[in-house]
């Protein structure tokens, strides 16, 4: 007996938002209320809603604008509900769970909460987006997502989730040293807009991610992920992200591809030796390429803030083609809204 896979018109007989017990109509009604009467972070939910019950195959959604300029794309939305079951898979998602939603639902992160909770049957909360956004949460949840700058400011808060899922951007190793002690389940994801946010997680502590069900990898030539997962896309979705490929469903992310510097015939990639920096350095940076007459590439470290000395021979770990050989201080950086770095822009 084949499994039942329900479609994006329906919506679960335990699903409850913020309390309430609310089926599609409900909902709509809801949504005409955020986008008149709503607080600014309503809006947009409301919005989202009408669009998701409004008759058509596919939804619109804009991407971040980590890796280019942000533009619109088209999903289809069967495909958000099977990348909605497999996270319940994954993670262990059941009907009546509870789950916080603190994630702008402008992106497609934000709407997949809406959409697990539709589909799963869960009962959500939502709360306005900000970077402390459990501040005023005075109850426990069986699952959240958050961005790593969220994470961070809300570590004292985090033992009142089982599940915790973090994304948008890297995990840095500083963050992982403070979440190490919290007994919930904590995981950095991976995925993007044009993957219908993650297909692959990695738990605290362990250095590979793991797939979630019916996604298989392989690699291209340049040792760029490739993402085979049929239920979300017809295609397959190459990436520009370097792995080193452990088997079709386990990966250790090194870095992108498009941010790789070259360096006198060196292929330096920056996320690696950023990691070996990130304790050295207490302000943001990042490092990358800059035009060099001899070396076609030389290695500069861009640090967000007022000028400062940085003492660079006290990171024993750096070998030498990895010793930036020029330091540029950057009074603010370019952010995307999910709290990437915009390297390039941050330069200008």
């Amino acid at each position: 007996m084949s499994k039942y896979i329900p479609n994006y018109h329906n919506v679960h007989n335990k699903f409850k938002l913020n309390g309430f017990h609310l089926n599609a109509e409900d909902l709509c009604r809801v949504a005409y209320s955020f986008i008149k009467e709503g607080e600014d972070f309503e809006k947009p939910v409301g919005d989202f809603i009408l669009d998701w019950f409004d008759g058509k195959e596919f939804i619109e959604i804009k991407t971040s604008g980590s890796t280019g300029k942000p533009k619109t794309i088209r999903v289809e939305k069967q495909a958000m509900v099977n990348s909605a079951l497999a996270t319940g898979d994954f993670f262990g998602l059941e009907a009546g769970d509870t789950i916080l939603n603190c994630l702008p639902v402008k992106y497609v992160a934000g709407k997949m909460m809406f959409i697990r909770a539709f589909i799963l049957g869960l009962e959500m909360d939502f709360v306005a987006p900000s970077s402390h956004p459990l501040e005023l949460i005075d109850k426990q949840y069986d699952f959240t997502a958050l961005v790593p700058l969220q994470a961070m400011n809300s570590i004292d808060l985090l033992h009142n989730f089982k599940t915790i899922i973090i994304g948008g951007s890297a995990v840095s190793s500083a963050l992982e040293k403070v979440l190490k002690p919290i007994k919930a389940s904590i995981y950095e994801t991976y995925g993007m807009t044009e993957t219908i946010t993650h297909i692959a997680a990695r738990k605290m502590g362990e250095k590979a991610f793991t797939t979630l069900p019916n996604v298989v990898l392989s690699q291209d030539k340049n040792n760029c992920l490739l993402i085979h997962a049929s239920a979300i896309s017809d295609e397959i979705i190459h990436t520009n992200d370097i792995v080193e490929l452990i088997s079709e469903n386990k990966f250790v992310f090194l870095g992108r591809f498009d941010n790789v510097i070259n360096s006198g015939g060196i292929k330096l990639i920056p996320e690696q030796i950023e990691a070996k920096m990130l304790p050295f350095i207490k302000n943001r940076f990042f490092v990358m390429g800059k035009p060099d007459k001899e070396l076609g590439e030389h290695l500069v470290l861009v640090v967000e803030g007022k000028e400062e000395t940085i003492d660079l021979s006290k990171i024993e770990s750096l070998d030498k083609y990895e010793k930036p050989k020029e330091i540029i201080f950057v009074n603010k950086f370019k952010d995307t809204a999910t709290g990437k770095i915009i390297r390039k822009e941050s330069l200008v």
